[in-house]
């Protein structure tokens, strides 16, 4: 007969047991990990998070300093997922301008190449353009496409350049895109099919559209000394669209 300690100790080993595979098997699963953080993280922050690192493998583009900035600072637009990549991508045979992979290999770095041909994307608040205010236009880096015009940029404190409105309605090209279990607008070049970022609803008047860019999609061209007076003497959307956001 077994005395009553030990019976005690069984028990109490088989409960523990019990306990961590438990506790393994809800921590493990990715059905019950998701159904957790799904409930018990606040909504508005899933996107910073899937975009920090923290899940997948692939999604490396933001590191944990990035998303504790983004979630302390005040946003005066809402941060929907401009972090994240976008789904596979797109066949590029039916763009106008078509180049081979290996120049584009050559010419672009590798940032650039994996945000416009992998649809990447660079770490918030770390883009060349995110905070540049020079007068000028800014094109696709790829095809030299003109694509923004440095009047309709604005602080969206998103970490991501941001424009109000596109020089003209067929530079770039509007796709559906359902990755990561949510539907954003993805933004293309519409002749060369580089990848841009994403279009949203949060932008300042007059078109209350937010086109989110990476920087490493971009280049830019300054304005003539002597156009630039003139730009700068126009009114700027950027204090206004910021205080109406």
């Amino acid at each position: 007969m077994l005395s009553d300690q030990t019976v005690s100790i069984v028990c109490f080993i088989f409960f523990l047991w019990m306990y961590l595979n438990i506790f393994n098997v809800l921590i493990c699963s990715h059905f019950s990990f998701f159904f957790l953080l799904f409930f018990f993280f606040p909504t508005q922050l899933l996107p910073l998070f899937f975009a920090s690192g923290f899940v997948g493998e692939d999604i490396t583009v933001m590191s944990a300093f990035n998303l504790l900035h983004l979630v302390t600072k005040s946003q005066p637009v809402a941060l929907r997922a401009c972090g994240l990549p976008s789904g596979s991508c797109r066949d590029k045979k039916d763009c106008k301008v078509v180049f081979s992979q290996e120049e584009l290999r050559k010419r672009l770095t590798p940032l650039q190449y994996h945000v416009t041909q992998e649809k990447g994307t660079e770490s918030a608040f770390e883009g060349e353009y995110t905070h540049h205010k020079a007068q000028g236009i800014y094109k696709c880096v790829v095809c030299g496409t003109p694509l923004f015009k440095s009047e309709t940029k604005f602080d969206s404190n998103s970490g991501w350049p941001s424009f109000y409105d596109v020089i003209s309605p067929d530079a770039i090209t509007l796709t559906d895109d359902f990755s990561y279990g949510m539907h954003r607008i993805e933004i293309s070049c519409s002749q060369c099919g580089a990848h841009l970022g994403h279009i949203f609803d949060d932008g300042p008047r007059p078109t209350g559209k937010r086109y989110c860019t990476n920087s490493a999609s971009l280049s830019f061209k300054p304005a003539e000394k002597n156009n630039a007076g003139e730009g700068s003497s126009s009114t700027s959307p950027a204090p206004t669209g910021k205080a109406e956001l």
